[in-house]
């Protein structure tokens, strides 16, 4: 054992390193590292602490001496050890960036650390890079080329403010009976049973259910919110056709509010949600009769994030759906208690997003208009 180095930590250190192991997400060299220290203060030898942790011995003869000769933050850091030098200047490393953030090699569906070493040796004239000093030029312009996240873009013209706005608009207006704003979307959810019957909870001890389960189909929630009132009313189908909708837009005006003067919808652009569905599903003088009744208001397209109801099927899948329903009857059974409850204990979405927030926060999103047109 190396004596030199001896490490005693305080509590704290002791406390800091175990929650670094015990939580959260950190480099895996920072948690080998803490793993050395841990193992080497209970007085492991460093070559038991190099095969346990699978690092090298001068490694762990390098971790104990940070921590010696400076302190716990040294120790688990990744800065280099003085006197070494960068392998790549700074063109260089703008070099490895770019290529970073290029399309990868044909073939391959994204980067990895190995293929950028290949491709930087054969941009550059270094005869060989290893893919830890890739990853630390990556690290430090917090840069993981091997991941993607999927977004939804939105293109932000004209077309998207003015709707933006006046969806905004009818959220801002104070509640009037005789037009009611209402949000609407559909929101498909699977029907899902056990293979094996559950062992409830006992003191001491949580409920047990089997890993394996049974998929018995699909239904489709179309989910009705009024904007200014604790009212929500969620429908249960089989499909979410043209015909389907059509059937909602005649419950809205003959069966939740009857003799209004003018029900303003908010919903997405979904193909069936237009005029022509109901007359596809209806008479002609029928789907005129309903028609006169409803105002449509569309969100932009790729912001259906403006459409209040999307928050309330979120609390509708966390407070209610969270778990196995294995059939539509169920389902029905177990939606009707939970809109029931909420809509008795006047619970309602807080919309924060005015059009007024919205000019302030997106003053760069909103076309700009020419020097002849203002």
């Amino acid at each position: 054992m190396n004596v030199r180095y001896r490490v005693e930590l305080s509590q704290a250190e002791r406390e800091e390193l175990s929650a670094l192991l015990t939580g959260g997400k950190h480099p895996a060299r920072k948690l080998k590292r803490a793993q050395v220290l841990l193992a080497a203060e209970a007085g492991v030898d460093d070559d038991t602490i190099a095969a346990t942790v699978k690092v090298s011995g001068s490694t762990v003869y390098r971790t104990k001496r940070r921590f010696v000769e400076g302190n716990l933050e040294a120790a688990l850091s990744e800065e280099l050890r003085p006197g070494a030098e960068r392998k790549l200047s700074g063109r260089e490393e703008a070099l490895l960036v770019a290529t970073a953030c290029s399309s990868p090699p044909p073939g391959c569906a994204r980067w990895t650390l190995e293929l950028l070493a290949d491709a930087f040796v054969k941009l550059t004239e270094h005869g060989e890079l290893s893919r830890e000093t890739v990853r630390r030029r990556l690290a430090e312009n917090h840069l993981k080329p091997w991941r993607k996240d999927m977004w939804c873009i939105p293109k932000v013209d004209a077309e998207y403010v003015a709707r933006m706005e006046d969806v905004l608009d009818l959220y801002a207006e104070e509640p009037d009976p005789d037009r009611p704003v209402i949000c609407f979307d559909e929101s498909p959810t699977q029907l899902i049973g056990e293979v094996r019957q559950p062992i409830p909870a006992q003191p001491g001890r949580l409920e047990r259910y089997d890993c394996e389960y049974k998929r018995n189909g699909t239904s489709n929630l179309f989910v009705f919110l009024d904007a200014h009132r604790s009212w929500r009313k969620v429908k249960v189908t089989d499909r979410r056709a043209a015909g389907d909708f059509a059937q909602c837009m005649r419950d809205l005006v003959d069966l939740h509010f009857p003799g209004v003067k003018k029900i303003r919808v908010v919903m997405d652009n979904l193909s069936t949600h237009s005029p022509s569905s109901l007359y596809s599903s209806f008479p002609p003088a029928e789907a005129r009769r309903i028609l006169r009744q409803l105002e449509f208001h569309y969100t932009p397209k790729h912001a259906s994030w403006l459409n209040m109801v999307e928050i309330e099927i979120g609390v509708l899948r966390t407070q209610c759906l969270d778990r196995r329903i294995e059939s539509q009857d169920r389902l029905v059974s177990e939606i009707a208690a939970w809109e029931i409850r909420r809509n008795a204990t006047g619970d309602r979405i807080n919309w924060m997003f005015s059009t007024e927030k919205a000019r302030e926060k997106l003053a760069k999103a909103y076309p700009k208009l020419s020097s002849k047109e203002s």
